[in-house]
């Protein structure tokens, strides 16, 4: 890497959903914050609210304006509600993954699993950097030499890593770095992208368990499986 970084966004993930169910809920209204993912929300707060943040902007579903809203309150931004970093779409939404009730195990579902390149369930990956980087670079200008925040989902921030790090987006969506309330930070030395990064100011509020299970915490199902 040559120069040194002047201004950083970080993708932030929401934090965990009430989602008793096993819902996977996408794009869906109506689904909000847990407990847990509230006090998520608040570590946040607490672990960067003291950071040169000048921007903040949030994917339009609640369980992301939620968790941005104790960081603004911190740092005394208003929230920018952005489209472009919302949740990709899945031919899968509404549909239920916990256990005894699972959509994969049906015959006519497998028809939309035939190329995990594209994804054949879903919005392309290609589709998916091309709106979160497009957010990325007006985020970066707003913050120019300072910091920004950009609250989206999992999908969407771990398929943008992946293509900032040169990485193939075939990939196992249990093995992705992108816990609840976790940062995937985008370091830019004037418009070039330069370095990414990765925290987890939330990490500890995970139950252990939950990292290794098939589908994230916070809830039976996340939104963005396959």
């Amino acid at each position: 890497m040559t120069g040194t970084p002047d201004t950083i966004v970080h993708l932030l993930r929401h934090g965990e959903v009430h989602n008793p169910d096993g819902v996977l809920y996408g794009r869906r209204d109506g689904f909000h914050l847990s407990d847990l993912g509230h006090r998520m929300a608040e570590r946040i707060a607490e672990q960067i609210g003291h950071r040169d943040i000048v921007h903040l902007r949030s994917s339009p579903l609640e369980r992301a304006q939620e968790t941005g809203r104790p960081l603004a309150k911190a740092l005394g931004l208003d929230i920018v509600t952005d489209e472009r970093v919302i949740e990709s779409t899945n031919v899968f939404e509404g549909e239920r993954f916990g256990p005894g009730r699972n959509a994969l195990k049906k015959p006519a579902t497998w028809r939309h699993l035939w190329n995990p390149f594209k994804p054949s369930w879903g919005e392309p990956y290609k589709e998916v950097v091309a709106r979160m980087m497009s957010a990325v670079h007006d985020a970066r200008r707003e913050a120019q030499g300072h910091e920004a925040v950009v609250v989206s989902h999992q999908l969407p921030i771990w398929t943008t890593r992946l293509a900032a790090e040169g990485r193939s987006f075939l990939h196992d969506p249990r093995k992705r770095q992108c816990t609840l309330c976790s940062l995937t930070s985008l370091h830019f030395v004037g418009e070039r992208l330069a370095q990414v990064s990765y925290s987890e100011p939330a990490g500890d509020l995970i139950p252990t368990g939950d990292r290794s299970a098939p589908f994230s915490a916070g809830g039976a199902a996340e939104e963005d499986r396959p």
